[in-house]
């Protein structure tokens, strides 16, 4: 699915696309950002949960210092190529895309080698000792990856990588939710929530019913990010009317 003018006008509440500093699209089925070509004045892109495959597009961003890739389809660290170039960048999360493979180590030492100016790497603080230390680990990224056909692409893979995702496993689900939500209460200075609070679910739910309330919650916080103070206010007045009627409903069942 393309990633259009218009999506981005809306989701960014932006006239023109000069205009456009953050872009929240996560979980929005993407596999191409082309897009991104015209964000001259981007700052944070939000692209998790996506068929994202191809970086190339993001070698524009000059001013992109926070970029949320996680969950994805890249395949190839050689995809870092074309965000070394980024001279603000300073927060990448790439987790549990396919390019992580089965060594953390060298994975995390490889993405360091070649972006040496990041601060936080998967939501985890860069140190000068592992900066050091890719060095000697991290393999140097010098060319982008082989040119792959996009008119002549497999759709197969795709809609094998949708039907993987649509097929996750309910402790896959809630482990993703949680780390979502924490990372979205810390952007806004909030305590995280502990797990045994997090996962309260009615015993007679059905894994349907689950996965959309956590699918909406994971919404709402993460559009949160995206509101001043009075429409927070707003939030705030909706969220204690929803929480008085549902208390006076249990009152009145019991």
């Amino acid at each position: 699915m393309r990633l259009t003018r218009a999506a981005v006008l809306a989701r960014a509440k932006a006239a023109a696309l000069d205009g456009v500093r953050r872009l929240n699209c996560w979980g929005s089925r993407l596999t191409d950002i082309s897009i991104c070509r015209d964000l001259p004045n981007i700052e944070v892109i939000t692209f998790s949960v996506n068929g994202i495959s191809d970086l190339e597009p993001l070698n524009q961003c000059q001013n992109l210092s926070e970029l949320y890739l996680r969950k994805n389809n890249i395949a190839s660290l050689n995809e870092l190529f074309y965000l070394k170039n980024l001279p603000r960048l300073r927060v990448l999360w790439l987790s549990e895309n396919p390019c992580c493979g089965l060594d953390p180590h060298r994975y995390r030492m490889t993405v360091l080698r070649n972006l040496p100016s990041l601060q936080k790497l998967d939501n985890q603080a860069v140190t000068e000792e592992e900066l050091s230390q890719a060095l000697v680990d991290g393999e140097e990224i010098t060319a982008p990856p082989a040119r792959r056909n996009v008119e002549n692409g497999c759709p197969e893979s795709i809609e094998s990588s949708a039907a993987e995702s649509t097929t996750e496993t309910e402790s896959e689900l809630l482990n993703f939710s949680l780390e979502e939500t924490n990372k979205i209460r810390e952007e806004l200075g909030m305590k995280p929530v502990p797990r045994d609070k997090f996962s309260s679910f009615s015993p007679r739910e059905t894994d349907c019913n689950r996965k959309r309330r956590n699918n909406v919650l994971n919404a709402i916080l993460l559009l949160m990010k995206e509101l001043d103070a009075e429409s927070l206010e707003i939030v705030q007045q909706t969220v204690g009317r929803r929480l008085q009627a549902l208390q006076k409903k249990e009152l009145q069942e019991e």
